[in-house]
């Protein structure tokens, strides 16, 4: 009896495959009739679940339609709906030609247990994600009736200018990210080369062991391998290449210039003399040009009247179309959410990717650490200056201040209504009860003890972050090119107090402040400051046993920051008669753009130098568009894989166009933002986020903004209740903040997916990530076609 009626769920599986197979087919034939071009994109969006497809052989062509018809009707007299596959109006999608996918791309996600409603798949089967998904519909072409007939708000000359203007500004970004190593978007980078980027297609290759099954949202679910754990970072187990380049480094015209001393005896060393970058040394000086002639290009751009029309009213139809889609298909995205066993969204990875070292922890916590001190170690020389020395007690005597007395109002380091557009008055807040004393002591590194309160500190704030498990921070740390050593002081505080955690990284941050040091006559020139911050990066790459402790912590190091107040007056503008850094002796300080593009040629030099060693690479992440002139965003877009806070591209739809097109992270600090420079309210980040720019929520300074132990749970709690967001929301930013993070690779796949880098469906791991497939195929297909309207008819050089 069993034989002759199989269970439901066996039957709904049977011909679930049949209907696949056979929609294929369809599918394959419809499409071989109706065009020709391969690279048809996004043809039919309709409401239905969309089936898998399952690749079949030609003998298995000839299925007796008869049987099959009889086995539907059987199964849709069980109560179970399912889509005919002969209705003309069935919903599916052209994913493009099938690519083989080898067993090292393909997913590989820890062992969960899937919805019963889920689909199973084996080797060598090759399927589209079935979202169960409202999906919005908009024609790829528009039919013009007219030369004048409007698109986006421009007339169609207008608009085809600024197709050809803003392909050039995308080409002009990656021609930069391409020459630093630094990433680029893979969806822009593949419509730059004349392709049309993948759509949401899944494949099992042949030898990929286990099982997947897929949820009608589109959710995949393996039973392989779980990755390899991670082990701690060891500082004193870093690898010291065996030989050392035969080159020597000094700074030429703000560059660094690599002079061979012996003959070529290593393949590193022949690798650094093909280079074509580190082999020429005029290479930069005519980089320096192509910089200034660019700018000035994207400068033009971002004032281009039809060209800022057109950004404006897409935008505002990228926002409204969001809207609709959170309208649609929020409930399916709690849906999704809700079948995923574990995970949440206080245990997926969340990264504040921007937050600086000297204020990483509340003011509770600095204050009763320094109530801690002051009971324990009241008689420790903290202060040893000319032979001058006190003790702990005796500065606190000074300030006729005891333990007892303190409290954080006194302490007085939050930042208040006063702090609103005074940004004297907020750096003065890192002054513990208004005495720069105190901060020497307690959040410096290089003092008279050699910052061992501050590491103290630092490993507390560490400690705190490894129990919550799934919290990371990139701190930010000072390097100010005073002086050589100073890079070598740092890395001995860090390995000597063994400041090494899973849940940070360093982000190594230059002030903007020649001319302070210059009218103290501290320095002569801007190229000193050069000479200070990247020589002896160069001399530890060249030689690591040069700098040991140097090249230990490099290893933890991700980035560089270029920090300092914004709306500074800026008397000179970069351009070519601009003097080099050696001839930039006044006590004027240099433009953003001026310091902007030194590091970034530096560190490009840099990165090719350390690739070739096989040693890890550096990114650029400044401070960019939170106060000050708007061409600061110009400035980072050709030159930054990220930036922070970001706030003035509101006013300039042009640039958040190109920033949403070309995907640039911004690392986005709405409390910061609201004590400083705009109320919360105001703040862009709601609107950045539904028009699908990639933004990413960090603290930027705990010790003056944030009260709680987790300043970042408390940054995503306000802005959930404030700006209404969702779950998925909520999960999509911290997915963000790791894919902007400078975490290592093997790392993020450990977080987000072994495919995690692949855009659209086919990267993401819902149990990982907790967020669902058709809210990042709806970003995927809503950037591809954005996409595809811009380089429709334009020829890319």
């Amino acid at each position: 009896m069993a034989a002759k009626n199989p269970p439901l769920e066996k039957q709904s599986s049977v011909v679930f495959e049949a209907l696949a197979k056979r929609l294929h087919r369809l599918e394959t034939q419809y499409w071989e009739e109706s065009t020709k071009d391969k690279k048809a994109h996004l043809v039919s969006m309709q409401t239905a679940p969309i089936l898998p497809m399952v690749a079949s052989s030609d003998s298995e062509e000839n299925t007796d339609d008869e049987a099959m018809q009889e086995v539907l009707e059987k199964f849709a007299g069980s109560g179970v709906f399912m889509p005919d596959p002969t209705d003309p109006s069935a919903s599916f999608e052209y994913a493009g030609d099938r690519k083989h996918v080898s067993e090292g791309e393909a997913l590989n996600q820890r062992e969960r247990t899937p919805p019963a409603d889920s689909v199973e798949l084996s080797a060598g089967v090759c399927m589209r994600v079935p979202f169960s998904r409202v999906v919005i519909k908009t024609p790829m072409e528009r039919k013009r009736t007219s030369s004048n007939v409007d698109f986006a708000g421009v007339s169609s000359s207008d608009f085809k200018d600024a197709q050809q203007l803003i392909v050039e500004a995308l080409r002009i970004r990656r021609k930069y990210m391409t020459l630093s190593l630094q990433s680029f978007c893979t969806s822009t980078a593949q419509m730059l080369d004349d392709k049309i980027p993948a759509s949401a297609e899944f494949c099992v290759p042949d030898t990929y062991k286990g099982t997947i099954r897929v949820t009608r949202t589109g959710d995949v679910f393996g039973s392989g391998c779980p990755p390899t754990p991670i082990s701690p970072f060891k500082p004193h187990d870093v690898a010291f290449p065996s030989a050392t380049l035969n080159f020597s480094v000094q700074m030429k015209s703000g560059f660094a210039v690599l002079t061979r001393t012996k003959d070529a005896e290593s393949s590193e060393d022949e690798a650094v003399l093909k280079d074509p970058v580190l082999s020429d040394p005029t290479h930069m000086i005519q980089l320096r040009d192509d910089f200034v002639r660019d700018r000035n290009v994207l400068l033009a751009l971002s004032t281009h009247g039809p060209i800022k029309s057109f950004s404006y009213r897409r935008l505002g139809y990228l926002e409204s179309r969001f809207q609709l889609h959170v309208m649609l298909n929020e409930v399916n995205e709690l849906k999704s959410q809700q079948g995923v066993p574990h995970r949440d969204f206080y245990n997926v990875r969340k990264v504040d990717t921007h937050i600086h070292a000297s204020s990483c922890m509340n003011q509770k916590h600095l204050l009763r650490f320094i109530k801690k001190k002051m009971k324990t170690c009241p008689d420790e020389v903290v202060i040893n200056s000319k032979g001058n020395k006190l003790t702990l007690a005796e500065v606190f005597a000074k300030l006729n201040l005891r333990a007892y007395d303190l409290n954080v109002d006194n302490l007085d380091v939050h930042a208040d209504r006063n702090t609103f557009h005074r940004f004297d008055k907020f750096n003065s807040k890192y002054n513990p009860v208004g005495e720069s004393r105190l901060r020497e002591i307690f959040i410096k590194t290089d003092n008279d003890i050699k910052g061992r309160y501050f590491a103290e500190l630092i490993k507390e704030v560490m400690a705190d972050m490894a129990e919550s498990k799934y919290q990371m921070a990139e701190l930010r740390i000072s390097i100010y090119g005073r002086s050589r050593d100073e890079w070598d002081k740092l890395a001995s505080w860090v390995v000597d107090n063994e400041l090494f955690c899973d849940n940070v990284r360093w982000v190594v941050q230059v002030p903007r402040i020649f001319d302070i040091y210059r009218s103290k006559k501290l320095l002569d020139n801007f190229g000193q400051i050069l000479e200070n911050v990247f020589l002896p990066l160069f001399e530890v790459t060249l030689d690591p046993t040069s700098h040991p402790n140097l090249h230990r912590f490099l290893a933890q190091v991700i980035s560089f920051d270029s920090v300092d107040d914004e709306s500074k007056p800026e008397i000179h503008h970069f351009q070519h008669t601009s003097p080099d850094p050696e001839g930039w002796s006044g006590v004027d300080n240099p433009p953003y753009a001026y310091y902007l593009f030194y590091m970034f040629a530096n560190i490009s030099m840099l990165n090719r130098l350390r690739r070739i060693r096989g040693m890890n690479i550096f990114t650029l992440r400044p401070h960019c568009g939170e106060a000050g002139p708007v061409h600061h965003l110009v400035s980072a877009f050709m030159l930054a894989q990220n930036i922070s806070h970001g706030l003035l591209l509101r006013k300039v739809p042009t640039l958040q166009y190109l920033y949403y097109l070309a995907q640039v992270g911004i690392a986005m600090s709405p409390l910061s933002n609201n004590s400083l420079f705009l109320d919360y309210h105001r703040n862009p980040c709601p609107e950045y986020f539904s028009r699908g720019l990639l933004v990413s929520l960090s603290t930027d300074d705990p010790l003056q903004f944030h009260y709680t132990k987790e300043p970042l749970m408390e940054e995503y709690s306000i802005a959930a209740q404030v700006w209404k967001l969702s779950p998925c929301d909520m999960a999509e930013l911290a997915k963000n903040s790791v894919l902007m993070s400078g975490f290592e690779h093997h790392i993020k796949q450990h977080w987000l997916g072994n495919a995690y880098m692949e855009e659209g469906p086919g990267g993401n791991d819902i149990t990982r990530t907790n967020v669902p497939n058709i809210r990042v195929a709806y970003r995927h297909e809503t950037l591809v076609e954005e996409l595809t309207n811009i380089f429709r008819g334009v020829h890319v050089k």
